[in-house]
C-alpha cells in the first residue's frame, strides 16, 4: 500500500507544480485552488507513505520520478526543448530509482 500512496502522492505533487506558474504569483483563482489542493493531497499521501517506508527512500522515489514526470509534462504542453544531456541525466534518475528499489535492502518491503 506504500506505493499506492506514494503514487498519489507524486501524481498530486505533479499536478500542483505544472498549475503553479498559472497561478501568476497566487494572483489567478483557480490555478492557485488546484495548486494548494495538489500539495495538500501529496503532502498528505506522502505522510501516509512514510508510515511503512523510510524517509530517505520514498524521498529519493518522489523527487525522481516527480523531475521525470514534470519535464515530460513541460515537453509536451509547453513545448520546452530538451537535449542530449537532460535525456541521459532523467534516465540516470530513472535508473537510480530503479536500483533503489530492486538492489536496496533498506525500501522497507
Amino acid at each position: 500500500m506504500s506505493y499506492f500512496y506514494l503514487a498519489v502522492a507524486i501524481l498530486a505533487e505533479v499536478a500542483a507544480t505544472s498549475f503553479l506558474k498559472q497561478t501568476e504569483g497566487f494572483t489567478k483563482l483557480v490555478p492557485t485552488l488546484i495548486t494548494a489542493v495538489g500539495y495538500l493531497i501529496a503532502f498528505y499521501f506522502l505522510s501516509l507513505t512514510l508510515r511503512h517506508m523510510p524517509t530517505g527512500v520514498a524521498y529519493a522515489i518522489w523527487s525522481g520520478v516527480g523531475i521525470v514526470l514534470i519535464t515530460a509534462i513541460a515537453w509536451v504542453f509547453h513545448g520546452q526543448k530538451l537535449d542530449a544531456p537532460a535525456m541521459i541525466g532523467m534516465g540516470l534518475i530513472v535508473a537510480g530509482v530503479i536500483t533503489m528499489n530492486v538492489f536496496s535492502k533498506t525500501t522497507g518491503h
